[in-house]
């Protein structure tokens, strides 16, 4: 089963410093149809203006995971983090027990574009955590690059986070595939950040998402160059 949701059809909150795309039920935004899609509990695509951002708030029992699509976000914590995420740069963030963090657009004339990505962890009350790093383009160029993972046997390098799930990213050139083996029981869930693609003769474009179960492999075909990312959860 593949169900394909197009740009437009996502819920959109224009805040004037935020402008934000929920993927699923967020803050004011409720719908008990559209809770989550596996493990995975919020998809929130987001652009903030400049000299603007979220001041400190708390979470917790979840494990946030951030993906800087363009600009630079400012990064503050209550374990003392204090940092700059950066094009391809890759952020998670385990709220355990309870953290409280800040995120800033400093730039004066630059928007931020970014995906924010909460997932339920398989346990609760952990501790805190932060860490952060580095994947370059070319490292995702013409692969599905794991970059988060908390999978048995999951590859050396990945960002860890507290469940069983990988967060994939793909650079794609027109015409290239790229396939993954779902697995019985798993949630795909595959985002086009920029491109067009085909997933199992399903078409997507820019902004478009697929919600993904029930099917074993999945077949990835760039119809222009392409950027994705996909979740594999439980």
């Amino acid at each position: 089963m593949i169900q394909v949701i197009e740009s437009g059809q996502r819920h959109l909150l224009n805040a004037g410093w935020l402008k934000t795309h929920w993927h699923f039920s967020f803050s004011d935004y409720y719908d008990p149809q559209n809770m989550n899609w596996g493990a995975l509990r919020v998809f929130n695509e987001d652009w903030i203006k400049p000299e603007s951002g979220f001041p400190l708030h708390p979470h917790d029992n979840m494990e946030i995971v951030t993906y800087v699509i363009s600009g630079e976000l400012t990064h503050k914590d209550s374990l003392g983090n204090l940092g700059v995420i950066r094009p391809g740069e890759i952020q998670r963030m385990t709220a355990g027990q309870g953290i409280v963090h800040a995120e800033f657009n400093a730039s004066p004339s630059e928007e931020v574009h970014l995906l924010q990505m909460w997932v339920r962890p398989s346990q609760r009350g952990l501790e805190p955590g932060w860490e952060q790093k580095r994947f370059t383009r070319e490292e995702r160029r013409g692969r599905l690059l794991p970059v988060v993972s908390g999978r048995p046997g999951a590859e050396a390098g990945v960002l860890h986070m507290n469940q069983d799930a990988t967060f994939f990213v793909s650079s794609l050139s027109v015409g290239e595939t790229v396939t993954h083996t779902l697995g019985a029981g798993r949630y795909g869930y595959l985002f086009v950040i920029a491109g067009e693609l085909e997933v199992n003769g399903k078409a997507l474009g820019k902004g478009d998402q697929a919600r993904i179960k029930d099917e074993e492999v999945l077949a990835i075909k760039a119809k222009a160059d392409t950027e994705l990312v996909l979740w594999d959860t439980n």
